[in-house]
């Protein structure tokens, strides 16, 4: 089943607006209830988590940005 482009649009501002900074707060919650790693091993765990969220959103995101191809065209 595929979504239609009005509502991978709405999904895709659901997962910026809402998803994401829940996604922020849970990463941060998890590494600090260890211990302190060293500065670049934490950079390290969060440049990946940052990268990390966008694989499984890839498809949502991908021409989000164009214009709606079910439209009718206004020639």
């Amino acid at each position: 089943m595929t979504l239609s482009w009005k509502a991978r649009r709405r999904w895709a501002l659901f997962a910026l607006v809402v998803a994401l900074p829940l996604y922020i707060v849970v990463a941060v919650t998890i590494v600090t209830l260890f211990e302190r790693p060293p500065f670049l091993l934490e950079l390290a765990i969060y440049v990946v988590l940052g990268i990390l969220w966008a694989f499984p959103l890839k498809k949502l995101f991908m021409g989000i940005s164009q214009p709606d191809p079910d439209a009718p065209r206004q020639d």
